[in-house]
């Protein structure tokens, strides 16, 4: 198998997201290749899917269209795992393949950071961007053609982001203006946003003592892609626009926006999930109201199809093998009042020309 992507991160999220979508469409008519993951801290997991020959199985568990799915499929997209400290020599070299397209990462938001112990370019680089430009360097001294970089961090911009991180090091290393021209032009940073809870290993499968790499995910997955170039990857969960933002503007109005609404409505009541609150009677019709009649209208007209992404959202309240926490979403949150629900609270005033029941009370 071609190795066609460098990964940045062996965590759980890119194994059942980016690493599970390839493994779909390498069983398709148009396969993408396999997936090379370089691991950064420590090297347990790289250890772990060389020793598991890179194969695994995501049991995808939850709820969605009224019934309970609880599926597995296996992953084999992951060729090999390297480890940066020790493996350098190896992951430059992926870079200088002629064979490589993508660049993914997900290596938190920690990852968009400098580190002062990059000012010279010498061994193996410390911070991400840093690793990212000097495998971009070597595949340009190689004379080969630029690629998409799409870094996966929950970051608005996270690709125009990462560029700049990277052109600041560029700075520090006095890399020559034709290999930046190339790296502003040649490759493709792509803003993208990504949308799937993986909650990590089930407590309860009967693959558990068979699969030591087993990991469980929620049925939903959506993956906006920001291009106006062809995008090698085609897949249900993927969609491809010149605008993410309407995405962002709908996922943060409307999930999250449910998720901070029920810490300040429901958690009170010594509810301690969101599916409590959506079997709660009282509280699923509250959240109802506040999303179908507060939060959907405001959008209308601003993002795709708000009211079925309202209603998805219930139906991953509603998943019974996921005990996402109200105290955890409860962290910043003032911050998060004001960045998820204020805003629909001030459309809906300016658009209707009154005040919304359910979002004038939280602000009560």
């Amino acid at each position: 198998m071609k190795e066609t992507i460098l990964q940045f991160g062996a965590g759980n999220f890119l194994r059942a997201f980016v690493d599970f979508f390839v493994a779909q469409a390498n069983r398709s008519e148009k396969p993408m290749g396999g997936v090379v993951v370089v691991q950064s801290t420590g090297r347990e997991r790289a250890d772990a899917l060389n020793a598991a020959g890179g194969n695994y199985h995501v049991a995808i568990q939850g709820f969605s269209d009224g019934s309970v799915v609880d599926e597995v499929e296996k992953v084999d997209s992951i060729t090999r795992a390297l480890y940066a400290a020790t493996e350098w020599v190896e992951i430059r070299a992926v870079g200088c393949s002629p064979d490589l397209q993508w660049v993914v990462s997900n290596t938190t938001e920690a990852g968009f950071a400098l580190d002062d112990a990059d000012e010279q370019r010498d061994g193996t680089p410390h911070s991400f961007p840093a690793k990212l430009l000097d495998v971009l360097l070597a595949r340009h001294s190689a004379g080969l053609p630029g690629i998409s970089i799409i870094p996966c961090e929950l970051i608005e911009n996270n690709g125009k982001r990462l560029l700049q991180l990277v052109l600041d090091q560029a700075l520090r290393w006095k890399v020559s203006p034709e290999a930046t021209e190339w790296l502003k032009t040649e490759c493709q940073w792509v803003n993208n946003l990504v949308d799937r809870i993986v909650p990590g290993r089930p407590p309860e499968h009967p693959l558990l003592e068979t699969d030591p790499l087993l990991l469980g995910a929620e049925p939903f997955a959506f993956w906006a892609i920001e291009t106006d170039r062809p995008f090698l990857l085609e897949h249900p969960a993927v969609v491809i626009t010149q605008d993410i933002t309407p995405y962002y503007l709908r996922k943060v109005r409307i999930l999250n926006g449910a998720h901070t609404a029920l810490v300040a409505h429901a958690m009170p009541m010594g509810l301690k999930t969101p599916r409590e609150c959506v079997e709660h009677p009282e509280i699923r019709a509250w959240l109802e109201e506040l999303l179908f009649d507060e939060i959907v209208p405001v959008l209308a007209g601003r993002v795709e199809k708000p009211s079925d992404f309202a209603r998805t959202t219930i139906d991953r309240f509603l998943n019974p093998f996921l005990d996402h926490q109200l105290s955890a979403i409860a962290l910043h949150h003032e911050t998060k009042m004001q960045t998820r629900l204020a805003p629909s609270l001030k459309d809906y005033r300016r658009i209707f020309g009154s005040d919304p029941k359910i979002l004038s009370s939280l602000f009560a």
